[in-house]
């Protein structure tokens, strides 16, 4: 049984993707995008894709901080995990009761965008963990969040930061205010669900948050670099 295991395990890593072609390369589409036209086209509807790409100094630096402070604080400080996150989330979603804040990363929420399904097993979360570390090793953080900004789900078709200022806000993504960001880094949870013009209560306290967490990540010295 050892052997066909181990053949199983060295397959199972040499079909992890080549992540260094992204220090170069922007990608031309993902994972999460193709699952959600093929689930358009299953159901017989037309699915369309607003997806434009801007490099990270044409992102307003507001939306990069609402990013950060909602979504991994830590991120600069990191490999890829944010064990510390993850138990203050869990303490954080026990005490409210409900799921207020994720553990992931950004750079494992980008490798689950990029390149995985969205099931919920522990092989799909092991296969995310070594995409992570990988991300890690071989581009820098700004390339991490440049590639994340670009790839998000921000509505229904709606990907990358450009596309989103433009659709919820009419401006570019350069133009985007503080407020504007925190709104849409409120969103990200559930992309398909809320919508900043449709403001619920939970949303609003939502986006107080962040606007808070943003405070408290701009009088620190892990701001993000253009």
């Amino acid at each position: 049984m050892g052997l066909p295991l181990g053949v199983l395990v060295l397959t199972w890593l040499v079909t992890l993707p080549d992540v260094g072609a992204l220090a170069r390369n922007n990608p031309t589409s993902t994972a999460l995008m193709e699952h959600r036209l093929a689930k358009a086209s299953g159901r017989g509807r037309a699915a369309s894709r607003q997806w434009a790409w801007v490099p990270l100094a044409r992102i307003s630096s507001h939306l990069q901080r609402a990013v950060i402070a909602a979504e991994d604080a830590s991120f600069f400080l990191h490999e890829g995990f944010d064990w510390e996150g993850i138990r203050d989330a869990a303490l954080d979603n026990l005490e409210a009761g409900e799921l207020k804040r994720g553990g992931s990363t950004i750079t494992q929420q980008l490798a689950k965008n990029l390149y995985l399904s969205s099931e919920r097993s522990l092989l799909r979360k092991a296969r995310e963990a070594l995409i992570a570390r990988s991300l890690e090793h071989r581009l820098t953080k700004a390339r991490i969040l440049e590639l994340y900004l670009n790839v998000a789900e921000w509505g229904r078709g709606v990907y990358g930061a450009e596309a989103a200022a433009r659709h919820h806000f009419g401006k570019s993504a350069d133009d985007l205010t503080a407020d504007e960001s925190a709104w849409l880094a409120a969103i990200l949870p559930s992309p398909q669900r809320y919508d900043p013009i449709r403001k619920t209560a939970a949303l609003t306290r939502r986006h107080q948050r962040i606007l808070r967490w943003m405070h408290k990540v701009s009088t620190s010295s892990h701001e993000p670099t253009p």
